[in-house]
């Protein structure tokens, strides 16, 4: 018999053992959702938005001339010798150098192929700048002078929103953006029952959405029939907010 009991001491054992592991796998388990139900809170989200029209100051437009030659040397001169003229009409205006930016010079040969041969029978030469200024009452004298100089690329005049005058705004839209968020809170929170216990966190973005008013590519073919017409119109500036309300 005292055999017998030896040889089914590692059964009780194993049993005992097991208890023991489901007894603190258990008090684990109790502890940790007793914390997660002390630490949590119940939260609701909600997205605040505002925005104003406002008359752009800014416009970014680029002015470009390509010509052609025999060579490439005879091609690059022509081509400074016209943006040259461009940029002292636009100085003449008024704009300053910080306001006239090169974007793009290139030269480069042009094949024809005949017969499976390519041979080079010219040269391109091109040379962009980018205006940009706030003197916006000058930007048809702008297109006008420099298509008149021998620019015959003019895109499409794009208007902003500086950042100084976004700043200007930034305030109000804030307030105006959380009050919306608030507004749309209380109305859940009602609707669910629940009162709001206070902001647990809080994030904004902002930006604009700036709008093309004008092709550049008919600045060229108006300058005969007069001044060419620009207006900036308006541009919407937006705000943002993304609130998280602690609720009871």
């Amino acid at each position: 018999m005292p055999q017998e009991n030896n040889s089914n001491m590692p059964y009780y054992i194993i049993i005992a053992l097991t208890i023991v592991v489901v007894l603190l796998a258990t008090t684990a388990y109790a502890n940790s959702q007793a914390a997660y139900t002390k630490d949590s809170v119940s939260t609701i989200q909600m997205t605040g938005n505002s925005e104003r029209m406002v008359t752009p100051d800014t416009a970014q437009l680029s002015i470009g001339v390509v010509v052609q030659a025999q060579n490439s040397s005879e091609a690059a001169a022509k081509n400074a010798a016209i943006m040259s003229t461009i940029v002292g009409e636009l100085k003449a205006l008024g704009l300053e150098d910080r306001e006239i930016q090169t974007s793009y010079v290139s030269v480069y040969p042009i094949y024809n192929y005949y017969e499976g041969k390519a041979s080079i029978e010219g040269y391109s030469a091109s040379n962009n700048v980018q205006v940009t200024t706030t003197k916006l009452a000058m930007l048809s004298s702008i297109i006008d002078k420099s298509a008149a100089a021998g620019a015959n690329q003019i895109g499409g005049v794009y208007f902003t929103v500086s950042e100084e005058k976004q700043k200007e705004l930034r305030e109000e839209l804030i307030d105006e953006a959380v009050a919306d968020a608030s507004s749309k809170a209380a109305a859940l929170a009602r609707s669910l029952g629940v009162s709001i216990a206070g902001v647990q966190s809080s994030s904004i973005s902002d930006g604009t959405q700036p709008i093309v008013y004008y092709d550049r590519a008919e600045a060229a073919k108006d300058t005969a029939a007069g001044a060419t017409p620009v207006e900036p119109g308006e541009s919407k500036v937006a705000m943002s907010v993304y609130v998280t309300y602690i609720i009871n």
